[in-house]
């Protein structure tokens, strides 16, 4: 049976959508379970869940676009838990969609670069370097299909700059037993996907738990979630191992 007992895992944007279901699936696994949100209140409900399942849960607070208060939730984190194993950078932002895509503001790229690439950034540096001195860990950064819709290009650039990000850290981590992977979770009925998207939230597992488990030493993978739906967890990881 797979486990992650003694393990524990910061998932921002951690109180509802994909940032909920992984929570809790790394919870059922016997993981200890860092939920990051704007506000304690609003991680309530999936600490509660979380604590039904009887591994620990804590709660971190922070606003993603101001620097300060991501340190602060990184720091707090890392208090909170002792140490953190698994790191899902999940909470990113969505930009507004413009008809006209030569309008977009400066400001309004500025915005979704600070939350989606910055502070994804900055709480990796907070956080890898301790995994780094263990000779384990999990960087998982979310990341999107997205493709051919210049109306939403701010995200869309903010998630090619994750990928490049995560690819040249790559060769970086080989041997270190620290891995760090991308994950799409697909287009899912989310409060960003909108009610449109093809897939229910709850398909992103098994698949989104597939890179906190690989033990094959490998970074710079790109996870699709949706490719291990309907499959059990074990399941999901042979195929993820097969290739």
């Amino acid at each position: 049976m797979t486990t992650l007992e003694g393990k524990w895992a910061l998932v921002t944007g951690a109180s509802r959508g994909i940032g909920r279901e992984v929570s809790i699936g790394l919870a059922k696994l016997g993981c200890g379970v860092v939920l990051h949100g704007r506000e304690e209140a609003n991680c309530a409900a999936v600490a509660e869940a979380i604590a039904a399942i009887g591994t620990p849960v804590v709660v971190v607070a922070g606003e993603l676009s101001d620097q300060d208060q991501v340190d602060a939730v990184a720091r707090e984190a890392l208090r909170q838990a002792g140490q953190i194993d698994i790191l899902y950078n999940n909470a990113a932002i969505q930009t507004t969609y413009l008809s006209d895509p030569w309008s977009f503001e400066a400001n309004e790229i500025r915005r979704i670069l600070e939350v989606n690439v910055i502070s994804l950034i900055r709480i990796c540096e907070h956080l890898a370097p301790p995994m780094l001195e263990r000779g384990w860990g999990r960087i998982v950064n979310v990341t999107s299909g997205i493709r051919d819709q210049p109306e939403l290009f701010p995200y869309a650039i903010s998630k090619a700059a994750v990928d490049k990000y995560v690819r040249d850290f790559a060769p970086r981590l080989a041997g270190t037993g620290v891995t760090m992977n991308l994950l799409d979770p697909g287009w899912l009925r989310t409060d960003m996907g909108g009610p449109n998207a093809t897939g229910d939230v709850a398909s992103v597992l098994p698949g989104a738990l597939v890179p906190a488990l690989l033990e094959n030493g490998v970074s710079g993978q790109w996870i699709n979630a949706q490719a291990f739906k309907d499959l059990t967890l074990d399941q999901a990881l042979a195929k993820a191992v097969a290739g």
